[in-house]
């Protein structure tokens, strides 16, 4: 049975959004995934470091998978829900979870970790990082590229100016951390294929992703998510492109 667009909306919109887990989209969006393996390769850079720090871990899933972890293990995040499920999720595993508004400084000594690490983190304050890395630690990190997902962004916002659409370019990220003291060792980009196969699964990620569109609300957008829901319906899923790079840098000795 065909479920309806008010029934798809209301379902999208009354769900939790908590945390950085997606696992309610399954079966309703796909996205490519970069081929490098983000956690895979952290989990490796985790087994030769005592100390490491997560910058904006989210709800802490990404760094729980990698256990076990470093003895020293900091985990900093701004917003009160995912604090709380990162508690949960990363205290039994002997981290501990600092609560951060995601502005400099970071609340930590000079050189205090040998190993930073941020999966898409909305800003990264460079000068910060190398200041809190011990001299040849690393900070590793996965970032979402520049006009990910852009083909859903200007549906609901119109043609975006080529400065946005720039923005978070790997280019500029190599060059911050240059300044900041940091020799990049690793960069590498991909573009990827990412369907949504229903109007919840678009309400659900602009909900959970709110730099996306900015102050989304089912209700401002009503009309536009139903001519997307037709869309859908008449021509099959919706087909953007998340933009993701992988950036690994080392403070000089």
């Amino acid at each position: 049975m065909t479920r309806t667009f008010d029934h798809l909306v209301a379902e999208a919109d009354s769900v939790s959004v908590d945390g950085w887990d997606f696992s309610w989209l399954d079966g309703r969006a796909t996205e490519q995934r970069p081929s490098w393996g983000y956690q895979r390769l952290l989990a490796e850079r985790l087994t030769g470091v005592r100390s490491v720090l997560d910058v904006q871990t989210g709800g802490g899933e990404v760094l729980a998978g990698c256990a076990p972890l470093p003895a020293l293990t900091v985990a900093t995040e701004s917003w009160p829900p995912n604090i709380d499920r990162a508690t949960r999720l990363l205290h039994p595993l002997g981290a501990a979870v600092v609560a951060d508004a995601d502005e400099p400084p970071l609340p930590f000594g000079d050189g205090a970790f040998e190993l930073v690490v941020s999966r898409h983190p909305v800003t990264v304050w460079w000068e910060e990082i190398a200041r809190v890395l011990a001299p040849g630690g690393r900070y590793f990190s996965q970032q979402v590229g520049p006009a990910s997902v852009f083909e859903l962004v200007e549906y609901f916002l119109g043609p975006q100016p080529e400065e946005v659409r720039r923005g978070r370019h790997p280019d500029d990220a190599v060059a911050a951390a240059g300044a900041a003291g940091l020799e990049v060792v690793d960069l590498r980009s991909e573009r990827l294929r990412t369907e949504f196969h229903d109007i919840g699964a678009v309400v659900y990620f602009l909900r959970k992703v709110i730099w996306m569109v900015p102050g989304f609300t089912v209700g401002q957008y009503r009309n536009r998510l139903r001519e997307l829901h037709e869309q859908i319906e008449n021509d099959g899923p919706f087909v953007a492109h998340t933009a993701r790079f992988l950036i690994e840098a080392r403070k000089t000795d």
